[in-house]
């Protein structure tokens, strides 16, 4: 007698995962290499790589095929969460070594303005805008006032992983423009995610004056530490590896730092993005470990972990909500506030500081992409009961936009802005090669 079959209990699976990793590895690789033959960043094709993946196509098209190859459990879900983790923690410790910490503090004045007028004028806009939207895109469980501070909160953010592998595809993160879009990229992340922390607790329990006080002095306390105690840290840690002939301990020591450095970020009530950043910056600056030893780092994270952790951050996107005419309307209207606020913002303050109109432009494409961490603020938001699928579809739609628009816009203003022979030192000092 043959035994019925019974299925699977529900839970992780080897067998999907690594499915999964090899699809969207795969994918990404030929969406990103078609990108590149077009003219964009290969980020873009990685980007719509986990689209086509995702509800928007794959499960449209082939739903049982989909429910199968990304099935919608929590554990298995995780998982492949975690691993995008870890690529962006990775790719963001690279963006941060690109920082050339000199220039910014030449030039802090004009990150200062850039990033307090990219701040200011699409959180206005965006509040604005969310006490006009109709009741329909809001979750009914919540006041209006705090989906439009939420909204703001979204309009104001930039996205570095996207801002950093753009930067490092197009190979424009040495010119002076690249280093003052992502320092004001990371000063926009880190007032929005201070502000996402408000709102959500306005969400919750309510907001205190108490933990907005203890977010910013712990905020501080970080960036204090980790450029006194920090710094001889990294370079004690990578005078030892260098005793090594091999390349293993320099790389073994650069992946712990920037993973420990972003559990405590984490653990202290900070994004875990924040602490891989700064981690970066002091291995860069301080530990200067020999480029030879890193490229093996570069090129896992570049080639591998980078187009996976962008493609699943693809597979969230669900356009079939735009189907519908109310929810289109506010997709344009919102789309069109965000653009010009980030915009406007980012233009008056290069202009303000003396700037051309073309490094202008370039600021304001490369601080307007907003990319996984819009994303990631949405699901907090539909999370939270403070978005509905309506609101947060659009949300992700203004992420996807202006991160598509960010390549084009670049590579037209860096053609007018001349390069400068201390950017072409820095091109040549920087341990992870943007060449």
């Amino acid at each position: 007698m043959i035994a019925a079959q019974v299925p699977a209990p529900p839970g992780f699976s080897p067998l999907v995962f690594l499915l999964q990793i090899g699809v969207l590895l795969l994918l990404a690789l030929v969406m990103g290499r078609l990108a590149v033959r077009l003219g964009m960043p290969a980020v873009v094709g990685e980007l719509c790589s986990g689209i086509l993946l995702g509800p928007s196509i794959l499960a449209q098209a082939l739903p049982s095929v989909s429910a199968w190859l990304f099935p919608a459990d929590p554990q298995q879900s995780a998982v492949l969460d975690g691993v995008g983790q870890l690529a962006v923690l990775l790719l963001v410790a690279v963006a941060g070594a690109h920082l050339d910490l000199g220039m910014v503090r030449r030039q802090g004045a004009t990150v200062a303005k850039v990033s307090l007028l990219g701040l200011v004028i699409p959180l206005g806009l965006g509040v604005a805008v969310g006490f006009l939207l109709p009741l329909s895109l809001l979750s009914p469980a919540r006041e209006q006032v705090v989906f439009a501070l939420f909204l703001g909160v979204a309009m104001c953010v930039s996205a570095i992983p996207v801002i950093a592998k753009t930067l490092l595809d197009m190979k424009l993160i040495h010119r002076d423009f690249g280093q003052l879009t992502l320092t004001a990229g990371v000063l926009d992340d880190v007032f929005g995610w201070l502000m996402l922390s408000v709102v959500s607790a306005m969400a919750t329990t309510g907001v205190r004056a108490g933990t907005v006080l203890t977010s910013v002095a712990t905020l501080l306390a970080v960036v204090l530490f980790a450029f006194t105690l920090g710094r001889p840290l990294v370079k004690g840690c990578f005078r030892l590896a260098a005793r090594s002939g091999e390349a293993g301990p320099t790389v073994a020591t650069t992946v712990v730092l920037v993973v420990l450095a972003a559990a405590g970020t984490q653990a202290l009530g900070l994004e875990a993005v924040f602490g891989a950043f700064l981690c970066g910056v002091l291995v860069s600056e301080y530990g200067r470990p020999d480029p030879a030893r890193l490229a093996p780092l570069r090129v896992l994270v570049m080639s591998m972990l980078a187009p996976i952790f962008f493609a699943t951050a693809g597979l969230r996107i669900d356009l079939t909500e735009l189907a519908r005419p109310p929810v289109l309307l506010a997709a344009l209207l919102i789309l069109a506030v965000a653009i010009a606020g980030k915009f406007a913002g980012a233009y008056l303050g290069a202009r303000f500081s003396g700037l051309s109109s073309w490094e202008g432009l370039a600021l304001g494409a490369g601080l307007n992409a907003r990319g996984v961490i819009e994303i990631l603020i949405a699901m907090i938001g539909l999370r939270l009961g403070v978005l509905n699928t309506a609101a947060y579809t659009i949300i992700v739609l203004v992420a996807v936009i202006t991160s598509l628009m960010a390549p084009p816009i670049l590579r037209l203003a860096a053609r007018r802005i001349e390069q400068t022979e201390a950017e072409r030192r820095r091109l040549d000092r920087r341990f992870t090669h943007s060449a």
